[in-house]
């Protein structure tokens, strides 16, 4: 009887560390993101009384080295104490980034995307109470051989406002690891490709601004007016009416 006690026992707590194993693997997989950041972002035109509206992005994302597809989960948050009404948020991508699509939003179309960019949808709000934030699922893909950079404006239904926009800003890592099922990014981090056309690559700092403007985005950044891109496109129209 002691044997098959002993066994029994045994057995537990063979089961209990394998339970064990998979709650910390199931734990670990959901951390993959890292905590929400709102690095990278600014408020623009001035918002209605009460609503303070932001968006945050992963930390950390992971790119399979042989799809080159990552998931992406952007949030818009009301932080004010009143409800915010029609709004809109935009997931836009940039350079090596592309958003392939956003769960519940409408791509916009070439001609309506923001300068420099190579892709984005458009992700209507009937309102956000005070207090409530929403997720978005973004699929896209990130060419691990160039530099990446999303944007997330927040805007009136119609467009005419932007009252928070975060970005451009990068996903990437000063450490690629090619040989690997896949890559991790960080956000706020410039890519550094592996192999010789890493070091063709724009580098930080007071080279940038040597960059021509087309250089998808960079060049937003460069100049110190991330944060205004959107609402400065328009500007020049309504002067003109």
């Amino acid at each position: 009887m002691s044997s098959r006690r002993t066994a029994a026992v045994a057995g537990s707590l063979v089961m209990a560390s394998f339970s064990a194993v998979l709650i910390l693997s199931g734990t670990a997989g959901a951390e993959d993101e890292g905590p929400a950041s709102g690095k990278g972002g600014k408020a623009v035109d001035a918002a209605p009384a009460g609503v303070k509206l932001t968006t945050t992005l992963p930390g950390k994302i992971s790119v399979d080295n042989d799809s080159e597809k990552t998931a992406i989960t952007a949030t818009v948050k009301n932080e004010g104490s009143k409800d915010s009404g029609k709004i809109r948020l935009l997931v836009v991508g940039f350079d090596g980034l592309v958003v392939k699509g956003v769960e519940g939003c409408s791509a916009i179309p070439e001609k309506g995307l923001p300068e420099g960019s190579n892709s984005g949808f458009a992700c209507p709000i009937d309102n956000l109470a005070a207090g409530k934030s929403k997720s978005y699922a973004v699929d896209a893909t990130f060419d691990l051989g160039k530099t990446g950079k999303i944007c997330l404006p927040v805007q009136t239904s119609d467009g005419k406002k932007t009252f928070w926009q975060q970005g451009p800003v990068p996903f990437g890592t000063s450490n690629p690891s090619p040989d690997a099922p896949a890559t991790p990014l960080l956000l706020g981090t410039d890519n550094e490709p592996a192999g010789p056309g890493g070091k063709e690559l724009p580098k930080t700092g007071p080279a940038r601004d040597l960059l021509p403007l087309g250089a998808a985005g960079a060049s937003l950044l460069a100049a110190g007016v991330a944060g205004m891109w959107w609402s400065q496109r328009r500007r020049p129209r309504a002067q003109e009416g």
